[in-house]
């Protein structure tokens, strides 16, 4: 019998009654949980990506999820989606069980220390066993994906070593980097849109450093390809930077199994794959991915980023016209230059609707939250359906 099952109604109603304190207090009691969490448990600064606390991302989430698990703990079956896609994040990070008991005692003590007179015994006692019910369902959930990862052809769980073999400037700020496994073996296959979870070992840096980058490439058994932005807006990437320029042809790092549910959700309709920026690669994997299959219905391919320069895989996108039934359109905002169906300014859907399978597609969004909200948008105006609407943030998870 599960946690959750074993719920009474009170510690649900309880839970609920909560719902005003969580949400006076903000963001400010998960961004105060962290820096308390982060003091007695430093260790998790090898795990956590400290540059997300520092832009209240990641409290943001936090606090987000905790207050939709509240709103929904009657039935948390509509929180289904978005299990899975922080459960994914998690297994590319590590997570493993001991690391929710930290964190639900981190939680508590937080409430106790910010909210004494609300953290009353009742409401303890509620918050306590629905936590531990939401604990049991991600870690569930996440030993599906570590089990299921393992279990595949050249599978592995935890951290395993890769060797850098190759890098390729993909534009003015994206460089590819191709890894294969130290043990000489191949590697698991993967599907197109997933990510991998990449650890470092950064000289001049206290903590391991983890990330996430989307698999750029088709899967071949052989490597993991990612393609990763330089940032440089700002305070510089730590990670980005160092994979840029710091490591080297033959350099290790290890690397967690693929992850992610941003796929195909259907592979028998016109697809629409809209991108901004380094948003492009997870569309890069699965536009090669339908090149190899031969794929029989149309493909979109709209990308947007600021100039021509910073334009990553266009000439591969070119070349896979001739593979597929493929029309690719691009915006640049700044420094337009002439060429087929090459747009200046922000991304204008109104402008090529006339091309798009309006009725019976299948729309894939990946970039900044903000260039994905304008972009869904336009698709709701144009009487696209939500759930035609496909959807990759990259960092903590966000709802839009």
């Amino acid at each position: 019998m599960s946690l959750y099952s074993q719920l009474t109604e009170e510690q649900k109603t309880i839970v609920k009654s909560t719902i005003p304190l969580l949400e006076s207090a903000g963001p400010e009691l998960t961004l105060y949980f962290y820096k308390r969490m982060f003091r007695e448990n430093p260790e998790l600064k090898n795990v956590f990506n400290m540059s997300h606390q520092t832009s209240g991302a990641q409290p943001f989430a936090l606090f987000s999820a905790l207050a939709a698990y509240a709103s929904h703990i009657d039935d948390i079956s509509v929180l289904t989606a978005a299990v899975s896609r922080i459960a994914n994040k998690h297994t590319s990070l590590n997570i493993q069980p001991a690391d929710y008991q930290i964190v639900g005692h981190h939680l508590i003590e937080s409430l106790r220390e910010l909210a004494p007179d609300a953290l009353t015994e009742e409401v303890e006692s509620a918050w306590k066993a629905a936590y531990g019910a939401l604990a049991e369902v991600f870690i569930n959930v996440e030993e599906d994906i570590y089990k299921f990862n393992e279990e595949k052809d050249n599978g592995w769980r935890g951290a395993k070593e890769f060797r850098l073999v190759e890098k390729k400037i993909e534009s003015e700020l994206v460089k590819s980097l191709v890894f294969e496994p130290t043990d000489g073996n191949g590697v698991a296959d993967y599907q197109a849109g997933q990510y991998i979870g990449i650890q470092l070992t950064i000289p001049g840096q206290e903590n391991t450093q983890i990330r996430q980058y989307s698999l750029s490439d088709k899967s071949n058994g052989d490597n993991y390809r990612i393609s990763v932005k330089r940032e440089i807006i700002g305070t510089p990437g730590i990670v980005s930077n160092y994979l840029h320029d710091g490591l080297r042809l033959g350099d290790t790092v290890n690397l967690f199994a693929p992850a992610g549910d941003f796929l195909l959700k259907n592979q028998d309709r016109p697809i629409v794959l809209i991108s901004a920026g380094v948003g492009i690669t997870p569309m890069q994997s699965i536009v090669e991915t339908l090149a190899d299959k031969s794929y029989d219905y149309k493909v979109s391919f709209l990308h947007a980023c600021e100039t021509p320069d910073q334009h990553s895989f266009k000439k591969r996108i070119r070349a896979l016209q001739d593979k597929l039934n493929l029309t690719s359109h691009t915006w640049y905002k700044n420094d337009p230059i002439d060429g087929e169906n090459v747009h200046h300014g922000f991304m204008d859907l109104s402008q090529i609707q006339d091309e798009l399978p309006i009725s019976d597609g299948d729309f894939y969004l990946c970039g900044p939250v903000a260039f994905m909200q304008f972009a869904k948008q336009q698709l709701t105006t144009l009487g696209i359906d939500s759930d035609r609407i496909i959807y990759e943030v990259f960092g903590p998870h966000k709802d839009f």
